[in-house]
C-alpha cells in the first residue's frame, strides 16, 4: 500500500519551489554518492570542496552503509517494523523502506522532509511491498508535534519505532535546539523505540574546513559537531553496542563492502527508549 501526499500532484508548484542557482545540502550529497539529481552549482561546489577534503567523499559513501546496516540490525535482530525516517534527501539505492522490506516485508516506513526536490522525486519513494506501507510527509523537523500527528496515521505509536535522522542535524544552527528537537520526537514515541543518528564531526582540520566553504557557498548552512555534541544526542536512552562509533565501525557487517576499516569524520550511534 501506499499513502500518497496529494501534493505531489501538483507539479508545477514543487517545480517553482527548486531553485538551481545555488548549492543545495541534498543535491550536494546526491553528487558526492554517484547520484545524478544535481546541477551545476552543486557539482562546482562538490569539485572545490574535494579539493579542500577528499575524505567527504568517504563520508558521505560510508554514512550511506551505516542506514543499510542500522535498519538490518533493528529489523532483523530488533524485530522493529515502523521507521520513521526525517531528513529522507534525495532518493538513491537501498532507501530506508527498501533495506526494512527486504528483511520485514510488512515493515512501515514514514519518509519525512520539506525539500520541493525531495519532494518531487517521492514517488521513487513511494513503492512498498503488498504487506507493508510506505508514506512521504512534506512536513519540517522544527515542528515536531506535527511530524508525529500526521506519522501517526501510518504508523502505530504504541510499538516501537525507529526515528532516523542521518546528516540532517547540522542544518539546526543551534546545538540545544537539535537535542530539544530529538526530545520532543522521542517523547512521543512508545518504550523499546529507537533513535539513529550519524552526522559529519569536527574531528579533522580538513572537515572544519570543508564545513567552512561549504556554509560561505550560499547554500543553506551546515554545521560539523563534536563527538561530545553527537554522544550528547542520545541522553536517556540506552546505547546500542559499540556505542558512538565512526559510522565505518558501528557494527561492520564482515566481507561486506557496507563496512570498511576506513576512518572518517563522521560519527553515529544507535540508542533505544527505556
Amino acid at each position: 500500500m501506499s499513502d500518497r501526499d496529494p501534493r505531489l500532484d501538483s507539479a508545477a508548484e514543487i517545480r517553482a519551489r527548486i531553485d538551481t542557482s545555488t548549492p543545495h545540502s541534498a543535491r550536494f550529497w546526491n553528487y558526492f554518492v554517484g547520484g545524478k539529481d544535481n546541477y551545476e552549482p552543486d557539482r562546482e561546489l562538490g569539485d572545490h570542496i574535494k579539493e579542500i577534503f577528499p575524505g567527504l567523499v568517504d563520508v558521505a559513501l560510508t554514512s550511506r552503509h551505516f542506514l543499510g546496516r542500522a535498519v538490518r540490525y533493528l529489523a532483523g535482530e530488533q524485530g522493529v517494523r515502523q521507521f520513521l525516517d526525517i531528513g529522507t534527501g534525495l532518493p538513491t539505492a537501498d532507501n530506508t523502506h527498501e533495506v526494512a522490506q527486504r528483511v520485514a516485508p510488512d515493515a512501515r516506513i514514514v519518509y519525512v522532509d520539506n525539500d520541493p526536490l525531495v519532494l518531487a522525486h517521492a514517488r521513487a519513494l513511494l513503492t512498498s511491498t503488498p504487506e507493508g506501507e510506505t508514506a512521504y510527509l512534506d512536513a519540517n523537523l522544527y515542528e515536531p508535534e506535527a511530524v508525529l500527528k500526521a506519522a501517526a496515521k501510518t504508523l502505530d505509536f504504541s510499538q516501537p519505532v525507529a526515528l532516523m535522522i542521518l546528516n540532517t542535524l547540522g542544518h539546526v544552527a543551534d546545538y540545544d535546539q537539535a537535542r530539544g528537537l530529538i526530545s520532543q520526537l522521542m517523547a512521543g514515541l512508545p518504550s523499546g523505540s529507537y533513535l539513529v543518528i550519524s552526522d559529519s564531526t569536527s574531528t579533522s582540520a580538513g572537515m572544519v574546513a570543508a564545513s567552512e566553504a561549504y556554509n560561505s557557498s550560499g547554500a543553506v548552512p551546515y554545521y560539523v559537531r563534536s563527538l561530545e555534541e553527537i554522544t550528547g544526542y542520545f541522553d536517556g536512552l540506552d546505547l546500542v553496542d559499540p556505542g558512538i562509533a565512526q559510522v565505518t565501525q558501528w557494527r561492520p557487517e564482515p566481507g561486506s563492502a557496507s563496512g570498511t576499516s576506513t576512518s572518517v569524520d563522521a560519527y553515529s550511534g544507535v540508542g533505544r527508549k527505556p
